[in-house]
């Protein structure tokens, strides 16, 4: 439900807080509502498959009830859940262990259910993140819908005082300039544009596979027009992680609505291109100038370069929008050009803290190492926490409490780096978006 897209809930009173600056600004209630408006028809296809289950994986015999229904609470205070054993199950004895920024144990042991009821609680004195996992003791129930692996393991989280949550590690001291750097070599590279007609069968719609120009590498992807001529708010969209050809359908569908929607490729590859086995997130990791993300970064600014470029652009309106690795690369594309994105709309962006098993906290997707220190120093110019501060688009970020793959401690470190408007839309039962669709939202 829309209404469900809201800033940090308080523990009690106002289910809101304010974060970054006041909607009041110029542009701010309008650029708020198109916002709301596109995570929502990003999320809407997973919502669709129906409410969110009390609990984050599928299972019969539990119902975990949080101490605050929002699953966020204060520093001092008293976290965790009441477990419900519901009648018949069986199963009453489960081992539970509970972690901090799912890295440091807390505590484990024996959770006996025998009385239909029990609890798992603790305090913090400062920012974190909580993260409960259940199993069986003995042989689960025989394996029947929901699967017997889905059986195996139950997870919630839980968030103290997230909006205080800040990543330990600076950002180099050449961070910017080394950036900037980049930028001004991009800025003399001609953006050359090449578009291809394309068939579609969506009416009102002209669709183009674009190639343009960047610096050392090619940006790939595809451009849906409104037909009619005029000009049209931009959307750009970046894609999550992998190798695969695009969707037609994600700009034809929001050009009918009449954005001028631009889909890029992550990759120096046509849009169209099948499936191809590329381990590409370890390629020149161990150097800033070798990154395998250096030219993928780049080519996002690019992208944004030529629809701001275009004719048909209304030269007011550009919305950024991405999942997963298309959330890290939407928050670099904000941060290396504020004042040019109107706002900023990502789902369970990865990037974020990404040498965090050095400091108390499990670190996510790209999953460099941490044993190599050339590789730790790398990772620093292109972790996203370090572009956020630089953000000035209205931001909606959305996260799941209990997701690996984007961790919930590094995205807010990101998030609460952020200057300008912002909001949050914690996802306390959401896992990353591929694992648990169903809890988005």
């Amino acid at each position: 439900r829309c209404s469900d897209l809201r800033t940090f809930p308080q523990p009690r009173g106002s289910d809101t807080v304010k974060t970054g600056h006041p909607t009041g600004r110029r542009g701010g209630h309008a650029m708020r509502k198109i916002a709301i408006a596109v995570l929502w028809l990003v999320l809407a296809p997973v919502l669709a498959a129906g409410p969110a289950a009390a609990q984050s994986l599928p299972n019969v015999n539990l119902v975990f009830t949080p101490f605050h229904k929002n699953g966020i609470y204060r520093i001092g205070e008293r976290a965790g859940w009441t477990i419900h054993a519901l009648l018949g199950a069986g199963y009453t004895r489960y081992h539970y262990e509970l972690r901090e920024n799912n890295f440091t144990v807390l505590k484990s042991g024996t959770l006996d259910l025998a009385s239909g009821t029990g609890t798992v609680e603790t305090v913090l004195d400062h920012p974190g993140m909580l993260y409960l996992e259940l199993s069986y003791i003995g042989a689960p129930p025989p394996a029947t819908p929901p699967t017997r692996q889905e059986l195996d393991k139950m997870i919630v989280g839980a968030a103290v005082a997230p909006d205080q949550i800040r990543s330990p590690v600076s950002k180099p001291a050449d961070f910017d300039s080394f950036w900037a750097g980049k930028l001004a070599l991009l800025k003399q590279v001609p953006i050359n544009a090449r578009l291809v007609p394309t068939p579609t069968d969506e009416p009102g719609v002209e669709l183009y596979t674009v190639t343009l120009d960047s610096l050392s590498s090619r940006v790939h992807g595809y451009l849906a027009v409104p037909q009619g001529g005029g000009r049209h708010p931009a959307l750009v969209f970046y894609q999550y992680a992998g190798v695969y050809p695009l969707q037609k359908s994600l700009v034809t569908d929001r050009a009918t609505e009449g954005w001028l929607a631009f889909d890029v490729d992550s990759h120096d590859m046509a849009p169209d291109e099948a499936t191809a086995p590329l381990n590409y997130a370890r390629i020149g990791n161990t150097d800033r100038e070798t990154s395998y993300f250096l030219n993928m970064y780049l080519r996002d600014t690019r992208a944004l370069d030529y629809i701001q470029s275009r004719p048909d652009w209304d030269g007011k309106t550009t919305v950024i929008e991405g999942t997963s690795m298309g959330g890290q690369q939407s928050f670099v594309t904000a941060g290396l050009n504020p004042g040019r994105g109107s706002a900023m709309i990502v789902n369970v962006p990865a990037g974020a803290d990404i040498s965090a098993d050095l400091h108390g906290s499990r670190r996510g997707y790209p999953n460099w190492t941490i044993d190599d220190p050339r590789v730790v120093q790398t990772a620093r110019y292109f972790d996203t926490v370090n572009f956020a501060p630089a953000i000035t688009a209205e931001s909606l970020v959305a996260l799941g409490f209990i997701d690996t793959t984007s961790p919930p401690f590094g995205v807010f470190s990101a998030f609460n780096e952020i200057k300008g408007p912002k909001e949050a839309v914690p996802m306390p039962r959401s896992d990353h978006n591929n694992i648990t669709p169903q809890a988005e939202g």
